[in-house]
């Protein structure tokens, strides 16, 4: 393989710090960025990909249509954890492999996601939104302290989530297809099934990626089932929570609150943003500067691997 091509469409890649883009261009490799400095389309991608041998990719579509156009492209390396904006089926048969990044995410992730509990027990953003307003009254949340929460996936970031919630002497407990005895009994955390997880917790956070499985795995059904008065926390994918199931049950005082960092749609325009009671983000779970370095310079050295591994073939 000559000098390969890389085109890089996560489009604040090397915004932080420059090492990722030295890293790519000393293998050598020619460095192609987002021209956009944007989410890209698919129709964008399929422009793009002609002629690119690796792509360092961010969440734009990557379908079947759109790997077809990439007559060249020998590796995808995805920024990040999720590999469901990329038809691997596709990827497969083209002989395009896909790697994804599993380091560096994770703390940052569920930081966030305490934070965003922290911030529905005690109202914060209600209240910071009001005294804006000029309307100075206190309201009264909740502690976080002795709350039972349900973790729908015991992997890398509910593991770390469980961690930073020790000091808060809550109950833990966890529904997961491939559960962690050890470390559950480890830190405290019991496993259950997803109905018995939902009708005792009292803030349910979610930890699992996006599969046609998994899809809006929290339904009307299930959302229903949850206690009167629980919190959701969304830090996964828009597609597991059914959002219009969530919105009823949120704006009718079933739920006390939701923090809401992924949506079905991005970016997300639904009517969620006109309840006082949902903490909204802009699916920046993993986003602070060690994590995204981290992510990038990983997403860099899975490229070059996969590189390497063609170059030593006979």
């Amino acid at each position: 393989m000559s000098i390969p091509r890389v085109l890089v469409s996560s489009f604040t890649f090397g915004e932080i710090d420059s090492s990722p883009v030295d890293l790519l261009k000393s293998y050598p490799a020619v460095y192609l960025p987002n021209p956009y400095k944007r989410k890209l389309t698919a129709e964008e991608m399929k422009e793009l990909l002609p002629g690119v041998d690796g792509l360092i990719a961010g969440t734009e579509p990557l379908t079947g249509d759109v790997l077809a156009k990439a007559t060249s492209l020998k590796v995808i390396s995805r920024c990040g954890i999720g590999i469901d904006n990329i038809d691997l089926n596709a990827a497969r048969e083209l002989g395009i492999v896909v790697r994804h990044t599993v380091t560096g995410h994770p703390e940052a992730v569920a930081e966030l996601i305490l934070a965003g509990i922290l911030d529905v027990l005690r109202s914060v953003s209600e209240n910071d939104r009001l005294v804006r307003q000029g309307v100075w009254r206190q309201t009264f949340g909740l502690l976080l302290r002795g709350k039972t929460i349900g973790l729908i996936g015991l992997g890398r970031i509910g593991k770390v989530l469980t961690t930073l919630l020790q000091p808060f002497g809550t109950k833990l407990l966890a529904f997961d297809l491939q559960p962690d005895h050890q470390f559950a009994e480890a830190h405290g955390v019991t496993f259950t099934s997803l109905e018995d997880l939902l009708t005792r917790s009292d803030i349910v956070s979610l930890h699992i990626p996006y599969t046609p499985q998994s899809h809006f795995i929290l339904n009307k059904e299930r959302l229903t089932m949850m206690k009167e008065g629980a919190v959701l926390i969304n830090c996964a994918r828009g597609r597991l929570v059914d959002e219009k199931a969530l919105y009823d049950l949120l704006k009718g005082g079933r739920l006390r609150g939701a923090f809401m960092d992924t949506f079905e749609n991005e970016p997300y325009h639904g009517p969620l943003t006109e309840l006082p009671n949902v903490v909204l983000t802009p699916h920046m779970g993993s986003a602070t500067r060690e994590s995204r370095l981290q992510m990038e310079i990983e997403s860099v050295q899975n490229l070059l691997e996969e590189f390497d591994k063609i170059k030593a073939r006979p």
